[in-house]
């Protein structure tokens, strides 16, 4: 039996499996992350329903699972504790103008640039919440509060933390951290290991050392609509933060809409996934709730169990939302020290091991890149990271790019005796017989402001050693408006050294480009050719 759309009850079945095991795992986490941001656990479960379900009905990945991720979490306790200084209503203004421009981003369709992003700038990036996540959850995981300000200010207080260490705290935090990640392969299709990293864990804080920290009293029930804060000043304060927000979310979701591609064969719209996260985001903020992303932990487990569509991802929000309603006071027992264990695993998984387990084979250039955005990310903050490594990255793939271009660079002397068909049998002397008045520069592949410096560089001489030079574009694929300009320069050189241009072969993308700048009025009209046939007639005249 088919459904509308082609929807199948097999689809059907998958989506409903994937969407309960996605609930399943996503539960402890959304409460850890929601403690994490510093805006409460149940910020966290409302979060992953209003994400998780907006961004599933109209986002642009079939298959995505989105709500609270350690990235948000990290950018959104930074918000709290410094952006908007525990003012919530500015905090929740800021969620809600990050929603927007994530909306306005996918409606003026940047989506599709983030697939550009070099590897090694998401491999630092990544790497280095993982990071943070362990760094500030070492301090719960020893029964101490966690310290506001980030990971620098964490690294300041470990010493004071250590000379008071609650024991009870640190076994209930190394056992649950062992259970997460030892838990046997044979059980983890009943019981995830996450949720049984939490049950061990809670049971041992329950019903034996009961002297460490728990979450506490929460509210249940549906959540109330509250205005942020829209007045000038508020919203003059949350413009940069709301922009940190909009762009860790959209590069955190699209990321991982390449990882859901990967798994299901399948291609996601990326400008309609910004769409879809920027309105789960809005709503988010509307009702107090931590904002999220794509999740790539939940995506991967739904697509396992089975998920293909955007159902799946509703599932979900609507079990979430189900449990919110009567869960409080099961949630209220669970220790701080639980969640500190279930996000040091998590952090230790976000780590790109597959990449750090390669570096002594990756290219030194890329490995500084990874390097540079992974300090950037632990130590100042996370776009300032990511804008930073993409400089650094752009910069390594333009010199790679320059010796590229300038391999494809030929310039070499036409010896007159050859190049005009001279009789063989005719005398001459020696001088003559070495004579090459007319040189030819070939531009062969594309050219880019990677080589335009150097292009002056290595042909300018060569020019000025002939009297007659052939500009071969025949084999010229690109050029862009750098390396056109280095043209103009190479033709002023020339005329400056009395020597003559001869313009081959121009066609395409190179005679797009440098008509419209202009760079070839000094040419005349008769000197461009064809061919080699009519460059050396053209040049035999130019001698004569």
């Amino acid at each position: 039996m088919k459904l509308n759309f082609s929807y199948s009850l097999e689809t059907l079945r998958g989506d409903l499996f994937g969407g309960v095991t996605a609930a399943v795992v996503g539960l402890p986490v959304a409460l850890a992350f929601g403690v994490a941001s510093g805006l409460g656990p149940l910020a966290g479960l409302y979060g992953a329903v209003a994400v998780g379900f907006f961004a599933a009905v109209f986002g642009g990945t079939r298959s995505q699972i989105s709500g609270p991720t350690a990235p948000m979490a990290v950018a959104m306790a930074v918000v709290v504790t410094t952006q908007a200084e525990g003012n919530l209503a500015i905090a929740f203004t800021i969620v809600v103008m990050a929603g927007l421009i994530q909306v306005l981003l996918g409606v003026m369709r940047v989506g599709r640039f983030v697939s550009y992003t070099p590897y090694s700038v998401i491999s630092g990036f990544m790497s280095g919440i993982g990071v943070i996540v362990m760094l500030v959850h070492v301090m719960p995981f020893i029964g101490a509060t966690v310290v506001s300000g980030g990971p620098l200010n964490t690294l300041r207080e470990l010493p004071n933390a250590f000379q008071s260490v609650n024991m009870s705290a640190v076994v209930i935090a190394a056992v649950t951290l062992a259970v997460g990640v030892f838990w046997p392969s044979r059980l983890q299709k009943v019981l995830p290991p996450t949720l049984a990293a939490l049950i061990v864990g809670t049971l041992l804080g329950v019903l034996w050392l009961t002297n460490t920290p728990i979450i506490g009293e929460i509210p249940t029930g549906l959540p109330s609509i509250s205005l942020p804060d829209f007045g000038t000043d508020a919203l003059v304060k949350a413009l940069q933060p709301a922009v940190t927000i909009a762009l860790l979310g959209s590069i955190d979701s699209l990321l991982t809409s390449l990882v859901a591609d990967s798994m299901t064969r399948t291609r996601h719209n990326a400008n309609r996934e910004l769409m879809g996260q920027g309105i789960g985001n809005m709503a988010a903020g509307f009702i107090g709730a931590l904002p999220g992303a794509g999740a790539t932990l939940g995506t991967v487990v739904n697509i396992r169990a089975g998920g293909r569509t955007q159902i799946s991802g509703a599932v979900r929000a609507v079990i979430l939302l189900a449990l919110v309603l009567g869960l409080g006071p099961l949630v209220e027992k669970i220790p701080h020290a639980v969640l500190a264990g279930i996000l040091i695993k998590v952090g230790w998984d976000i780590i790109d091991w597959r990449f750090i387990t390669r570096i002594h084979r990756v290219q030194r250039e890329h490995l500084m890149v990874m390097v540079i955005t992974m300090g950037m990310t632990v130590f100042l903050d996370l776009i300032t990271a990511v804008i930073i490594g993409l400089i650094a990255a752009g910069m390594a793939s333009a010199r790679q790019f320059e010796r590229l271009e300038m391999d494809s660079v030929v310039s070499v002397p036409l010896l007159d005796t050859t190049f005009f068909d001279k009789d063989g049998d005719e005398e001459v002397d020696d001088q003559e017989m070495f004579s090459a008045r007319t040189g030819l520069v070939a531009l062969r592949g594309s050219f880019s402001v990677a080589s335009s410096s150097k292009l002056i560089d290595a042909i300018s001489l060569d020019i000025q050693q002939h009297e007659v030079v052939i500009l071969d574009f025949d084999d010229t694929v690109y050029v862009d408006d750098s390396a056109a300009l280095v043209v103009e320069q190479l033709i002023d050189t020339a005329i400056e050294e009395d020597t003559a241009v001869i313009i081959m072969a121009l066609k395409g993308n190179p005679a797009v480009t440098l008509t419209a700048l202009n760079v070839l009025k000094r040419v005349p009209q008769e000197r461009f050719v064809k061919n080699l046939e009519e460059a050396r007639a053209v040049a035999r005249k130019l001698l004569a």
